[in-house]
Formats: structure tokens, sequence, C-alpha cells
């Protein structure tokens, strides 16, 4: 017999419960499992007492900071994916959320639709969408780079005294991307659509975000031995980039 599907557990954490309410419904619609919160106690309890898969944090609550909430969480548990909910306006929110380790953001107000179909892009790269997922490449593969050891099937990224590097969702699938790309100048548009699934709009700085924390913890900040910005051009992975496919056990 067949195992059940894997249902990813989503936690909605926003203070109006009509929104609350009506996202639940939804999102059980399309087949996830939703759970619901409307402030920053109520948060903790949940993530406490259940395991949850993705957040859905509004960045403003009754009792805390849904940009210190996404911190703290992060500092805690990396794994735990999060997408937050800004006012369009809020760019600075925004800005800040994906420096603090945010996977994703969805500006206010917004069609749900397309907050599963974010949703769906997050948890497809972390791998836990469910059991029926194709994965992106063969689990087998590792990949080396400069002092460097990456594992995908553990999602691990380790240097060369064997410590792994502490990487967001968004980090790592950055990563990943110019390692099957080695050599290649990547526009920002080409970034954005291989890392979102969408097109960028010329004050979307998510992916020079991510790139900046992926070069900070990498230690090539200021130093660009890994990665070369190309004027006018892009990004381009620069380091030699070792594959090696073991077999399947």
């Amino acid at each position: 017999m067949p195992k059940p599907m894997h249902k990813p557990h989503i936690l909605v954490v926003d203070d109006d419960p009509e929104i609350g309410k009506l996202l639940g419904r939804y999102l059980e619609s399309q087949g996830f499992r939703c759970s619901l919160a409307a402030s920053r106690r109520a948060f903790e309890a949940k993530l406490a007492d259940a395991e949850v898969d993705l957040v859905v944090l509004d960045v403003m609550l009754p009792d805390g900071s849904g940009l210190d909430i996404c911190r703290e969480t992060k500092e805690r548990n990396p794994s735990i994916a999060i997408i937050l909910l800004t006012a369009l306006k809020e760019d600075v929110d925004r800005i800040v959320g994906l420096e603090l380790g945010a996977d994703d953001y969805l500006g206010k107000p917004f069609n749900p639709r397309e907050l599963v179909a974010r949703i769906r892009a997050v948890l497809r790269r972390g791998g836990s969408e469910g059991a029926s997922a194709a994965p992106d490449r063969p689990t087998t593969a590792r990949y080396r780079f400069d002092d460097y050891e990456v594992d995908p099937e553990r999602r691990s990224v380790t240097d060369a005294a064997g410590n792994e590097v502490d990487l967001t969702g968004a980090e790592y699938d950055l990563l990943m991307i110019f390692l099957d790309r080695p050599g290649r100048v990547l526009s920002r548009d080409v970034l954005m659509d291989l890392l979102h699934g969408r097109t960028a709009d010329p004050f979307d700085r998510s992916v020079d975000v991510t790139m900046s924390r992926l070069r900070r913890k990498l230690n090539d900040a200021g130093v660009f031995r890994l990665f070369k910005t190309v004027r006018n051009g892009g990004y381009q992975f620069a380091a030699r980039v070792e594959r090696r496919d073991e077999p399947r056990p």
C-alpha cells in the first residue's frame, strides 16, 4: 500500500481573525494543513506544540514585531521556512526581513493564489512539498568548490574544517543555481525566475540581498573570489566547481 502523501503544515500568523480564517480555509482547500495564530504568544505556543513546515508571518502583530520573530525563529530552527506579509509601501521591512533570513515576502493586499504559489515554491526548494515532488538534481551528487563541499541530499554546506555553514533555504538555493551553471553570467531577472518563479521589478532587491548574505557566509564579502559582479550583466560564479556523482544505493 502506498504511503499517504505528507501534507505540509502551514502556520498563518496574522492578528486579523477574518484574514486568518479565510486563508486557513483556502490553504486547506489547496491540500495543506493549516493552523492559525493571532499574536506572538500564540505563535510560540503553536510552534512548541506541533511540527511546522512553513510560517506565513505578518510583520505587524499586537505583541511584537514579525521581524523579531523571523530573526529569533531562524536562529533557533533555520529549517522552518518563513514568508513575510508586509504592507506594499514598507520596502524597508521587506529588505530587513530578507536580511534576517525570511525565504520570501508578499505585499498586502495579495491574491491567495499568489500566496499558495509562493508557498509551493519555497517548500519545493526545501524539499518539503510532499513525497511525490521530483528532486531537482540527483541526491547522490556532491559538489566541491574552493574549501567547501555541498551535499544536496542533506542540503548542507561544510567548510574545510568540517563545520556546517548555516544557510537559509533561499541562500542555499541561490548557491545551487550557480553551482549548476559555473562560469555563466546570470542576470537578476534570470536569478529571480529561478529562485522565486517570478520576474523582478525595478525596485525588487531580494536577489541582491540574498547574494550579499551568501557572500558574507562564504567569506566572499569584499573578496569576490567566488562570485563576481558583472556590470550591466548580473553575477558570475568564478570558482572551479567539481561534481561527483556517486552510485545510488
